[in-house]
């Protein structure tokens, strides 16, 4: 296995870490994404890259693995300084990244993607029997509930996240990158994975860890590393430093209250579903309504129907029974385009494959679900400085920063990603917000943004639905909250019902208590 063959020179405690980066600086095109940044990294030592969206973080890990190169600084790998690095050339020599957007390729098997420009082969035949032997190896080691012979496309996301962790690890590591490794994963996937990561160091991995959830920073950090705006803040160790001293370093001011008190006054029912069942089977009779002025939470494990309930709803996935209605009108096959003229949005938990065009730029994905109206389009034609000025004025409203709405999508962070998404939603006239896992990717600071933009929308009078894996997220946005377990409807809690214990418990046990609101 790859990760029984790590060499490493450095341990613990030595003069000359694993990983040193000096004065490492990147620009791109009007922006200076880091400035200065020194990084050391020791074998054995799991070391956190905290900050908010746009300090860097991103920026900084694609430098470490090759993708970026940098225009300042000096890097050295084991004591030996590292030039014109690409990323073939950081695998070759043990550096590995797990990046949050996958790299996967769709068509292709696990064990496909795993192989896929390593190939093993003898007088150019391709020894499948071979790689389909070392990936199942490898995937039983890591105790991964994993099929190598499956197509990437038929995954869930955590069996993909599981999939890029198993690449990383096929060829011997010396320094791992994990960005956001948990995103996908349920909490018994999470454990397995932090007792890898416990191996990888007992073997002298060095691990850089990007997160924003304070318990795995607890839980597993030697130290932990402060970016803000592109530049080196304080490096700590984990053990003495407390929760509120990373926050203040991270976002430069105090944050005491992260989910704002929101003004719930419940008035008609805005969305309804009765006795949804999807094609796929994953969301099977359920009973489900929203009201205008109130958040709407649906929580429960990874796979148990909760996005696909609301993805029927807005009309990416097909029903195969049951009935919708929109302000009590009934909205027969549902698609995108109509809900949208027909009040309705939704925000995907995938920004990069559902969201964005990352190529293109922050203005055309903005405007791109608001181009039917006549604001923006007359008699067919765009109107360019009708779609800049709105835009425009809008990325000011969510604090868009830097500023700058010609900007590829692809070169910004997750939280300036999300805003993004949610700028359209001030494009047109909308009354109904469905949300999948909002906060997924986005530091904390952005998320006050988003939980923010939330409030605004439900004190003036719109229906919100928020779709979450975070149950401190779910449980403290919503007026009402529905749990979801094997694509059916556990429990609807409400009032004093609405509580952590009658949650978990609903997410293994249909007939828990508090079944009813």
């Amino acid at each position: 296995m790859g990760m029984e063959r790590a060499e490493i020179q450095a341990r613990p405690g030595e003069a000359e870490p694993l990983l040193r980066l000096a004065g490492i600086t990147k620009r791109f095109t009007g922006v200076r994404a880091l400035d200065g940044v020194d990084l050391d990294v020791r074998a054995g030592e799991l070391h956190v890259l905290f900050g908010e969206n746009g300090a860097g973080k991103s920026t900084l890990i694609n430098v470490v693995s090759g993708t970026f190169a940098p225009d300042e600084g000096s890097f050295h790998l084991n004591g030996e300084e590292i030039r014109h690095l690409t990323p073939q050339r950081a695998r070759a020599i043990g550096i590995s990244p797990v990046f949050q957007e996958f790299s996967l390729v769709p068509s292709l098997s696990v064990e496909e993607n795993l192989f896929l420009g390593r190939e093993v082969a003898t007088g150019g035949v391709l020894r499948a029997a071979e790689m389909r032997r070392r990936a199942r190896a490898l995937i039983d080691e890591l105790g991964f509930d994993l099929d190598p012979a499956a197509r990437v496309e038929d995954l869930s996301r955590a069996h993909q996240q599981m999939a890029e962790i198993a690449k990383a690890l096929l060829s011997p590591v010396k320094l791992l990158i994990l960005d956001e490794p948990t995103a996908s994963l349920t909490e018994r996937e999470t454990g397995r994975l932090f007792e890898l990561i416990a191996r990888l160091k007992a073997q002298g991995v060095g691990i850089i860890y990007v997160s924003h959830r304070m318990r795995e920073i607890r839980a597993l950090a030697d130290r932990v590393t402060v970016l803000r705006d592109g530049r080196h803040i304080k490096t700590l160790d984990a053990a003495d430093v407390g929760d509120g001293e990373l926050v203040e370093l991270m976002t430069g001011r105090r944050i005491d209250v992260l989910f704002p008190e929101i003004l719930h006054k419940p008035e008609g029912i805005a969305v309804d579903a009765e006795n949804l069942s999807t094609a796929d089977g994953t969301v099977r009779g359920v009973d489900f309504h929203a009201r205008a002025g109130e958040i709407t939470g649906i929580a429960g494990l990874v796979g148990c129907g909760k996005s696909e309930l609301v993805r029927a709803i807005y009309g990416l996935e097909p029903i195969a029974g049951g009935r919708v209605r929109l302000h009590g009108t009934p909205y027969e096959h549902p698609k995108p385009r109509a809900s949208l003229r027909r009040g309705l949005a939704y925000f995907p938990a995938n920004r990069v494959t559902e969201g964005l065009a990352l190529s293109r730029p922050i203005r055309e994905n903005a405007s791109i679900a608001a181009l039917d109206l006549r604001r923006f389009v007359r008699f067919g034609v765009l109107r360019p400085g009708a779609e800049r000025r709105l835009v425009g004025s809008i990325m000011d409203t969510l604090k868009l920063r830097p500023a700058g709405i010609e900007r590829a999508v692809g070169n910004l962070s997750g939280g300036n990603r999300q805003k993004v998404m949610l700028g359209r939603a001030l494009t047109r006239d909308l009354s109904v917000f469905l949300f999948d896992e909002p906060s997924v990717g986005i530091d904390v600071g952005a998320k006050l943004e988003v939980y923010q933009f939330m409030k605004r929308l439900v004190e003036a009078g719109a229906a919100v639905i928020v779709v979450s894996s975070e149950l401190p997220e779910v449980l403290a946005l919503s007026n009402r909250l529905y749990v979801m377990h094997h694509g059916r409807i556990a429990a609807e809690l409400s009032g004093a019902a609405k509580t952590e214990g009658n949650v978990l418990a609903s997410f293994f046990d249909e007939e828990a208590p508090g079944r009813a609101a």
